[in-house]
């Protein structure tokens, strides 16, 4: 069993507390459907930077990643399956899935 990362970009801001209440349902529904796989719920991504290999810092801002989240799964394939019901997708976002490979 391997680790895959799910970066969200896009998306909106629920803009009245009924429809954050919903949002957020809707995540504890999906971490709750996903059970043990979930090794990171994530979080959401605030201001980024970039930073060369000379030390020079840009881009200060939106990055267009919005958030993360980690799971475990048999395979890539399994992954984007757990991926397909993300509450991101309903919001407007997107999921790329990334496996992660230990160092060791």
């Amino acid at each position: 069993m391997a680790n895959y990362v799910l970066a969200y970009t896009g998306g909106g801001m629920p803009e009245t507390e009924e429809e954050q209440a919903a949002v957020m349902a809707a995540w504890g529904a999906w971490y709750a459907d996903l059970g043990a796989a979930v090794v990171d719920a994530g979080n959401p991504f605030g201001p980024s930077a970039s930073i060369a290999r000379d030390g020079s810092v840009a881009g200060r801002g939106a990055s267009g990643l919005t958030g993360y989240s980690i799971l475990a799964a048999d395979s890539l394939d399994a992954a984007v399956a757990m991926a397909k019901g993300c509450p991101m997708l309903d919001g407007g976002g997107s999921v790329e899935v990334y496996e992660t490979f230990d160092a060791m």
